[in-house]
């Protein structure tokens, strides 16, 4: 018998076309033996959608027209199995999936990505691929990020987070901050988003009130860190869990400018080989770094991975400072583009079996889960005698 697969993509994020790319990618290299494949597209107004096409990336040109043909869809829990019914229901043919094995999310950014889609999965009680509603959050907040892998020894640049209000209330008073602890260059970015989105170098005070602004056009914090001049970028992708994780052949991205552009990540092979998202990237395949830097980046990945609590695949991107050879984990995505699968084919490992493998994690996890107590039995409401002090024995 089949798994029944869910995978879920789009959303109400910046990256949502991104995500499209990933979702489609990967659904064309499932084992369709091994697996039934239903996609739900999730649109930019958080409906969502299953239908012929939906997995195909030719559908995605004229979206308002595969909404047209599709059904809108929402998933619920039924008699203990979590089923694929449509939204809203009819009086006959409501239930098109009758159980759902495993949920796949593919998506990328602010509002899916960070634990968001996570935590719905989870209210559900269905089995899914990736990071749970922790590691999810902590991988999405830069900040966040940065200061628990600080204080667990890996080396990340040091930064100073500000929000719209205080830039708002005093740019002045924040572009001060900002220049008493970094010199220039120093980049600015948005909290919360990935695929290099609201990301610009500074070199001067105008160029820094310019970035902020851009910045918070996107997020309500900003992040600002010294820029590496001899900037080389590394990325590393893990597989795993808590238990057990590897890392893959390490990649350097080729850019044409001081830092990596969305443009450049996403559409730069689109003319020859069609949109192909992370996997279309100009790269080199592996990094061109010595064997030492090769482990020591490989290794980092890897106890990043579980200090974050990750599961399933990620992406770490990595900062090489050619001055002096020092490295710095840059961020974690915690549902990379195209899921990095071209880092894995160099070790052996390809797509439909990288599949294979989170697949399986997933349904690890929730037998481990099954296995721990979430509510015992009380009596504490008929005990309870509440007044405006609530539980704690206030009479009315």
């Amino acid at each position: 018998m089949k798994t029944r697969v869910a995978v879920f993509f789009g959303g109400k994020s910046t990256e949502h076309e991104i995500s499209i790319i990933s979702a489609v990618q990967a659904m064309a290299s499932f084992d369709r033996e091994k697996y039934e494949v239903v996609p739900i597209y999730i649109t930019k107004e958080n409906e969502m959608y299953t239908g012929f096409g939906f997995d195909s990336i030719e559908s995605y040109r004229d979206i308002p027209l595969l909404l047209r043909r599709g059904m809108r869809v929402t998933l619920e829990k039924k008699g203990g199995k979590v089923a694929v019914v449509r939204s809203p229901r009819k009086l006959f043919g409501s239930v098109l999936f009758d159980n759902i094995d495993v949920a796949f999310p593919i998506v990328h950014g602010t509002n899916v990505e960070d634990g968001t889609i996570a935590g719905w999965i989870e209210m559900l009680g269905l089995p899914y691929v990736g990071c749970d509603v922790l590691a999810s959050a902590v991988g999405m907040d830069k900040y966040v990020m940065k200061a628990i892998l600080k204080d667990n020894s890996i080396p990340v640049l040091d930064c100073r987070c500000f929000s719209r209000f205080e830039f708002d209330k005093n740019p002045d008073g924040v572009i001060s901050r900002i220049v008493s602890a970094f010199a220039y260059p120093v980049i600015v970015k948005p909290i919360n988003l990935g695929s290099s989105i609201g990301i610009k170098k500074a070199s001067d005070e105008q160029e820094l009130l310019d970035a902020l602004e851009l910045a918070f056009t996107f997020s309500t914090r900003a992040l600002v860190e010294p820029a590496v001049v001899e900037l080389r970028e590394i990325n590393c992708a893990v597989l795993g869990d808590s238990e057990s994780a590897e890392a893959s052949e390490c990649e350097e991205p080729v850019s044409a400018d001081e830092i990596l552009s969305f443009e450049e990540k996403y559409m730069g092979g689109a003319k020859k080989t069609g949109s192909k998202g992370m996997a279309s990237l100009s790269r080199k395949l592996p990094a061109d770094i010595d064997s030492t830097q090769r482990e020591k980046i490989r290794e980092l990945a890897v106890k990043a991975f579980k200090v974050l609590g990750c599961n399933g695949v990620a992406r770490i991107d990595f900062l090489l400072d050619g001055s002096n050879g020092h490295i710095y984990i840059n961020e974690i995505n915690t549902i990379p583009g195209s899921l990095s699968f071209y880092l894995w084919e160099p070790l052996g490992i390809k797509y439909p079996q990288l599949i294979d493998k989170l697949i399986s994690l997933a349904l690890k996890r929730q037998r481990e889960k099954a296995s721990l107590m979430f509510s015992f039995e009380s009596n504490v409401i008929s005990a309870a005698k509440l007044g405006t002090k609530g539980s704690k024995g206030a009479k009315l």
